[in-house]
C-alpha cells in the first residue's frame, strides 16, 4: 500500500495515546486531556480499519504458501478462491484507508453562505444569475437543504443584481464550496430581436458561517447606517428605516441587508455576512491559499475568467477545472449538479491524496 508507512506511524501514535490517556497528569489537565481525547477518537477508526486490513493481508500470504507448498489439488483450489476473496477484501480496505487519510476540512460541516451576482453582460447578466438561484434552490430541495434569503436586490426584468442566502443542514458547506467562481453562459437572450447568441456571466461565492465566538466584530470597528429598503430599480418600499449597512473599517468590506421584516432582523443578517466575509477575507491574508478569499473565488466577474460554461444552443454544460461535460442543461438547471459536485469533491480528493 502506498501509504503504509503513515499508518503504521498512525497506529504507533494511537497506542502513545492509550498509555498517555492513563497518566495522572494527563487527566488533571483538562484542556490537554480533550485534545488527546480528540487525537484518539480521530485516530480511532482509522487504526481500526488499518488493523483489519492487515489481517486480510496476513490471510493473503496464508493463502499464496498453501497454492505454491500445497499438492493436493481440492486444498489449491481452495486456497485460489480464498485469495481471490481476500485480494477484493484487500483493495477495498486500501481504498477506505486512502480516503481516511484525505484532511478533512473542519469548515465542511458549517451552515454554508452563498452569493450571486450578475457579472459581465447587463440585463442578461442578472437574468443568468437569477436562473443561477433558482438552480441552486432547486439542488438544495433535493438534497433536503434548507435556504433562507438574507439579502437580495432583483433587476426590473426578473432578474437579480445580487442574492444573498443561507443554507443549512447536513454539510452544506461541504457540498457547495466548489460552486464558487464565475459561471458562463451563451444563450439568444429574451431581449435580443435579432436571434444573437450573447455571452453573458455572473459570480458565484460560497463561505462557511462564522459564529461570533469565531470572528471578534469590534464595535470601534463598524460603520453601522439604516435607512429605508428598497426594490428592483431602486424604488422605495417602505415607509420605515429598516435596511442596515454596516462597514467593516479596517477591511472595508461591506455588508448591506433590507430583506429582513426589521432593522433588527436586518442587522442580525448583516453581522452574519460580515463576519464570513471577514473571516474569509483574514485567512487568505495570513495563508494566501486557493479559495481562501472571495476575490480568488470569484474573479472580476468577467466572461472570460469561467469555472463552467451553460450553452444553451448545444444543450451543454461544461466544467473547465476537471474538462466534465454533459448535454442535458434542461436537468441541470433544474437542479441536477450533483454530478459536478460528485466530480469536483473526487478530483480535490485525488490531489489531497498525491499531497501526502
Amino acid at each position: 500500500m502506498i501509504f503504509i508507512d503513515k499508518l503504521q506511524k498512525i497506529k504507533e501514535d494511537f497506542e502513545k495515546l492509550n498509555y498517555e490517556l492513563s497518566d495522572t497528569a494527563v487527566i488533571q489537565n483538562r484542556d490537554l486531556y480533550s485534545k488527546k481525547m480528540k487525537q484518539h477518537s480521530d485516530f480511532r477508526p482509522v487504526v481500526e480499519k488499518f488493523e483489519e486490513y492487515l489481517k486480510v493481508r496476513d490471510a493473503v500470504k496464508d493463502s499464496e504458501e498453501i497454492m505454491n507448498s500445497e499438492t493436493d489439488k481440492e486444498m489449491q483450489d481452495m486456497a485460489r478462491q480464498d485469495m481471490k476473496d481476500l485480494s477484493e477484501r484487500m483493495l477495498k480496505l486500501e481504498n477506505e484507508l486512502e480516503y481516511m487519510l484525505i484532511p478533512k476540512d473542519p469548515n465542511d460541516e458549517k451552515n454554508a453562505i452563498m452569493e450571486i451576482r450578475a457579472g459581465t453582460g447587463g440585463d442578461e447578466a442578472g437574468l443568468f444569475a437569477g436562473d443561477l438561484f433558482k438552480m441552486y434552490s432547486r439542488y438544495l430541495e433535493r438534497s433536503k437543504l434548507k435556504l433562507e434569503i438574507m439579502s437580495s436586490s432583483p433587476t426590473e426584468l426578473g432578474g437579480v443584481k445580487e442574492v444573498i442566502f443561507m443554507v443549512t443542514g447536513d454539510h452544506p458547506y461541504g457540498r457547495l464550496k466548489f460552486e464558487s467562481g464565475t459561471h458562463r453562459v451563451q444563450r439568444v437572450p429574451d431581449t435580443e430581436t435579432s436571434g444573437r447568441i450573447h455571452t453573458s456571466a455572473a459570480t458565484v461565492a460560497v463561505l462557511p458561517e462564522q459564529e461570533a465566538v469565531d470572528v471578534e466584530l469590534r464595535a470601534d470597528d463598524l460603520k453601522i447606517e439604516v435607512c429605508r429598503a428598497s426594490g428592483a430599480g431602486g424604488q422605495h418600499v417602505n415607509r420605515t428605516e429598516s435596511a442596515v449597512r454596516i462597514v467593516h473599517l479596517p477591511t472595508m468590506l461591506e455588508v448591506y441587508c433590507q430583506d429582513g421584516r426589521s432593522q433588527i432582523k436586518n442587522k442580525e443578517l448583516a453581522m452574519t455576512i460580515l463576519r464570513a466575509r471577514v473571516k474569509n477575507k483574514l485567512e487568505g491574508d495570513e495563508k494566501a491559499k486557493l479559495d481562501s478569499t472571495r476575490k480568488e473565488q470569484i474573479g472580476s466577474g468577467d466572461r472570460s475568467e469561467k469555472i463552467r460554461t451553460y450553452n444553451y444552443p448545444q444543450n451543454r454544460v461544461t466544467d473547465h477545472r476537471i474538462g466534465f461535460t454533459v448535454y442535458n442543461l434542461e436537468a441541470v438547471m433544474q437542479g441536477d449538479i450533483d454530478e459536478f459536485i460528485e466530480k469536483m469533491t473526487f478530483d480535490m480528493n485525488q490531489k489531497l491524496l498525491t499531497s501526502l
